[in-house]
């Protein structure tokens, strides 16, 4: 079939096979198989096979750790230096990871599993977090003192 431009709904029995151009606006309901490049906005549900890049959240000094990127690269620039992290949505992976040193960092989320404080204080310091209903969870760890 030659190239063929819609406007309006579109269902297909069988499947679209080729390359997709332009953006697609709603819910898409089954199986994606190739590569997305672009922007997707709103959630995945379902398995994901490959490999998922996000942007990283450059952070220098004290401050916000955000809750939109999957990644914040922690710059220290003074001592013991205040970082905070709201709270996120159940299901959401939040690592953060020490990439330039001058100082030392402490990490404070609003809701936290188990723990109260994270300290950051050398580069390669790195902590991995996984929100649920009730908060806050470190699942894995390098160098970084929990407490």
């Amino acid at each position: 079939m030659a190239s063929t431009t819609f406007s309006g709904p579109v269902t297909s029995t069988n499947g679209f096979i080729g390359a997709i151009t332009g953006n697609i606006t709603g819910n898409v309901t089954g199986n994606v198989t190739g590569n997305v490049t672009g922007n997707v906005t709103g959630n995945v549900t379902g398995n994901v096979t490959g490999i998922v890049f996000g942007t990283v959240q450059a952070l220098s000094g004290a401050g916000a750790v955000n809750i939109t990127t999957a990644v914040t690269a922690l710059t220290t620039t003074g001592a013991s230096q205040a970082l905070t992290l709201a709270n996120g949505a159940a299901g959401q992976f939040k690592t953060i990871v020490h990439t330039v040193d001058g100082g030392s960092a402490v990490l404070t989320p609003t809701t936290a599993i188990g723990f109260t404080t994270i300290t950051f204080t050398n580069v390669g310091d790195t902590v991995q977090l996984f929100y649920s209903s009730t908060g806050w969870a470190v699942i894995g760890s390098k160098g970084v003192t929990i407490a």
